[in-house]
This record gives C-alpha cells, sequence and structure tokens, in this order.
C-alpha cells in the first residue's frame, strides 16, 4: 500500500478529483499500477495525501465510470483489467456468417456514389504540390466550403474523415475525468473512442426533434466539458435536429462553458438542410462534415470548422504527424462539388436514400412499428429481444446490427436493432415483413425456428 500511495503521490499535480484520477491513470500507464492491484481505502488515501474523503471518492468514481477501477467485493477496489479498444464496434459489425442480404454495417451503397474516372482529366498538372509548406488547405476547396456551411466559421481544417476530427477534438481538448454529453443511442465508435479516453460518458435521449432538453438540462448540473451531437441524419436514428430544437438546445448551453461537437457524418445524403449551433455559439462550436457517405468512403475526408482557438491545438498536433490531408484527394472533392453530373448523382442518391428508408417505415408502421427519425442510411427498430431478432433476420438470410453497442447503458434501455435501409434497393416490403416478425421474436422461438 505504501508504494502505490507513493506512485499516487509522486504524480498528483492537482489537489482535487480529477487531479488524483488523473494521478492514478498516469501511474497506471507509467507501469507503476497494474491490473488486480488493489487500491487502499478512500480515508487513508485522503490522510496520506491531504485530501479531504470526498475528493478521493469523488475521484474513484470518475476512475470507476471509465472502467480504468472496479470494486472487488472482498478485495476492495482494485485496477480493472486493461479493455481492448474498439470492443463496441466490432460488436456491432460482428455476424457469424455472410448473409444474403447486409444491412448490418452502415455503409453508403456504391451504387449511389458519384463516378470518379471522368473527373481524372480535371486533375492533371496538379497532382504533385510545389512544396511541403503549401497550405494544408486547398484555397478554393476552402472557398467552396465556406459558401455552404451552416453558421460563420473562423477557421477551417480538411483531416481524413469524422472519426479523424473526433480523434483529434477529444485529444486536444477534453482531459480524462471530463463529462461529455452523448446522445444515446448513438455511433459505437465514438463511445469506443470516449471510453478509452478515460471521459465519463453523460448519455442524453433523443425523440423526434433531437436531444431531449430535460436530459441535457440534468445533464448540465456536472458541469460537463463538451457535447457531441449529430445534427442530422443521426446514426443509428436517423433523427435530425430541428432549428426550433437547435435554437432551444443552445440557449441551455449559452450559461455555461461547455464546447459543442457536432458530427454531421449523413452530410450531402441528408435529406435534412445543415444546421448548427455555432449560429448561436460560435465562439465553443466545432463542426464536422463527412463526404464519405455522399462522395465515396475512400475519400477518407471531412472538413471542420470552429474559432481559431479551439483549432490551433489540433493544427498543432496535425502538424506534429501527418501534416495535411493529401492535396490530391482534395482536389478530388474540389472536381466533384463543381461537377454538374456528380452533384445531379448526389441528388438522386438523397431522393433514393429517402425513398427506400421511406417504404421500409411505411411497412412497418402497417405492422403497429414505429420508429423514429426521418433522415439518413439507418432506421432504429424496437424489437422484444434482440438476440432473437437478430437471430431471426440472420436464418432468413438478412444480416442486421444488434442495439446494444450503440447505447451507453443497454440494461436501461429498451432493445433495438439497428437496419440499414440504403441498402435495400429491392424487396422493400419483404424486408419489412421480415423485420416486423423478427421484432416479436423472443429467444425460445428464434432458437426452435
Amino acid at each position: 500500500m505504501r508504494d502505490v500511495l507513493s506512485a499516487l503521490e509522486e504524480r498528483l499535480d492537482s489537489p482535487t478529483s480529477k487531479g488524483l484520477a488523473h494521478a492514478v491513470s498516469i501511474a497506471i500507464r507509467d507501469g507503476a499500477l497494474a491490473p488486480g492491484d488493489r487500491l487502499p481505502p478512500i480515508r487513508r488515501v485522503a490522510q496520506e495525501l491531504m485530501l479531504s474523503p470526498t475528493t478521493v471518492s469523488a475521484a474513484w468514481q470518475l476512475l470507476s465510470r471509465s472502467g480504468t477501477i472496479r470494486s472487488d467485493g472482498r478485495r476492495g477496489t482494485t485496477v480493472a483489467p486493461a479493455t481492448r479498444g474498439g470492443e463496441r464496434y466490432s460488436t456491432a459489425l460482428k455476424r457469424d456468417a455472410a448473409q444474403g442480404l447486409d444491412l448490418s454495417t452502415g455503409v453508403p451503397d456504391p451504387a449511389l456514389l458519384p463516378d470518379l474516372a471522368p473527373l481524372t482529366d480535371r486533375l492533371d498538372g496538379q497532382i504533385v504540390p510545389s512544396s511541403y509548406l503549401d497550405d494544408p488547405v486547398l484555397p478554393e476547396l476552402r472557398d467552396l466550403l465556406l459558401a455552404d456551411w451552416p453558421a460563420p466559421a473562423e477557421d477551417l481544417l480538411i483531416v481524413d474523415g469524422a472519426m479523424d476530427a473526433l480523434d483529434l477534438v477529444t485529444r486536444t481538448l477534453i482531459r480524462p475525468g471530463d463529462h461529455v454529453i452523448v446522445e444515446s443511442p448513438g455511433f459505437p465508435v465514438l463511445l469506443d473512442l470516449l471510453e478509452d479516453r478515460g471521459v465519463v460518458v453523460q448519455p442524453v435521449h433523443l425523440d423526434h426533434s433531437g436531444p431531449d432538453l430535460d436530459d441535457v438540462a440534468a445533464r448540465l448540473t456536472g458541469r460537463p466539458a463538451a457535447m457531441i451531437i449529430q445534427p442530422r441524419g443521426q446514426n443509428p436514428t436517423g433523427v435530425s435536429l430541428t432549428p426550433t430544437r437547435a435554437r432551444r438546445l443552445a440557449g441551455l448551453l449559452g450559461s455555461t462553458s461547455c464546447l459543442v461537437i457536432e458530427d454531421d457524418s449523413a452530410g450531402d445524403i441528408a435529406s435534412s438542410p445543415a444546421l448548427s449551433l455555432g449560429a448561436w455559439l460560435p465562439d465553443r462550436t466545432v463542426h464536422i462534415r463527412s463526404f464519405s457517405k455522399s462522395y465515396g468512403p475512400d475519400l477518407r475526408l471531412a472538413a471542420m470548422t470552429g474559432p481559431s482557438h479551439l483549432l490551433a491545438p489540433i493544427r498543432h498536433l496535425r502538424a506534429l504527424g501527418q501534416g495535411w490531408t493529401s492535396r490530391l484527394l482534395q482536389r478530388a472533392l474540389t472536381a466533384l462539388l463543381t461537377d454538374p453530373e456528380a452533384q445531379a448523382r448526389v441528388r438522386s442518391a438523397r431522393a433514393e436514400y429517402a425513398r427506400r428508408r421511406s417504404l421500409v417505415t411505411a411497412r412497418l408502421a402497417a405492422h403497429g412499428i414505429a420508429v423514429e427519425g426521418t433522415d439518413g442510411l439507418n432506421i432504429w427498430v424496437p424489437v422484444r429481444d434482440e438476440s432473437a431478432a437478430v437471430l431471426r433476420l440472420a436464418s432468413a438470410g438478412i444480416a442486421v446490427a444488434p442495439g446494444g453497442p450503440f447505447v451507453v447503458d443497454s440494461r436501461v434501455e429498451t432493445p433495438h436493432i439497428r437496419v440499414t435501409t440504403g441498402l435495400i434497393a429491392s424487396g422493400h416490403v419483404d424486408v419489412a415483413d421480415a423485420i416486423a416478425e423478427a421484432a416479436t421474436a423472443s429467444a425460445w422461438s428464434a432458437q426452435h425456428r
């Protein structure tokens, strides 16, 4: 116990709960604490480190919520085993075998993406940048994006997709032990990322207009460092934030110091208009727009805007590593954004995704199954038993994603499955009927089908 206390004392740079939680995290990273090591009782830690028992208890709560430590019965509080990153995401995509119709992935239909081949001639003579010191963002691309941005933007970066943007934001603007408000259900990769960062995830529910305001108000009492939302075509629900809800949400956040991080992953395939809380909170809103679902996942491009004081540390972090996102890919995106045929293809894809979603949800409604949301590639279907529904559909040759990985705590959520309706090119009635049947399946009926 003395060695543990010494290790914590050496690393304690602030006599606060966050400071102590950080000291424990650093001790684990340095190898001074290992999985299974027992931590001293709260009162002894408080006495030895000259902290209040309340401060130590709060630090232990932070570490427990992030999965760093756990209560282990008679053994007391111990360092938790190391977890593998990406557990939620890998679980969401896990399938026993290839299915005839895979609706589990959340990806766009390749047949609806613009064709890059006709645009290659426009890239001639522009392929090699003149210097490592060139502007990381093509000026012509910057001008195009800012002309179509949902709120005035002081600064803009181009990064390697929405998750690269979220990774950079969480590494620079969020610290272990911080409270972060997220939508539940939400994107499993984001939940994995936040848990890996050691933050305290604070879920809020969604209704047809966006995050529930009462839930948000309750979470704000914990003084969260940030709130992360998907403003349109939310994955997995398809809910889009309405202008009225956005204005009221900005009003709630206005009296706090909470950052707003917006992940517009749906981008141009969303039917809902783009909007941003940056229209009301420009000094602390980071807005991310992905172009993967609308122009091609292999472009790996997203734009990120925000005030200079928030984007400066992100730009510095990138300068120490990758430096910039390929200007060749930026030129390809610029060509796509200015090509009439490519733009017509994106508009057609947007309408087709909306049509596919509407056909399935209307048929489910006829079966008495209500699905929230109106936009995007996916639907969030309530079911009687999640595992049974996945198994029933698999037996019919249809793969879907279980809902558990999308929620912060599946024990308190209604069971759901996520279905990527954007990949249903035909047979909508038959697929919807199979989903409706699976929604009522119990574990016994699924196993004895």
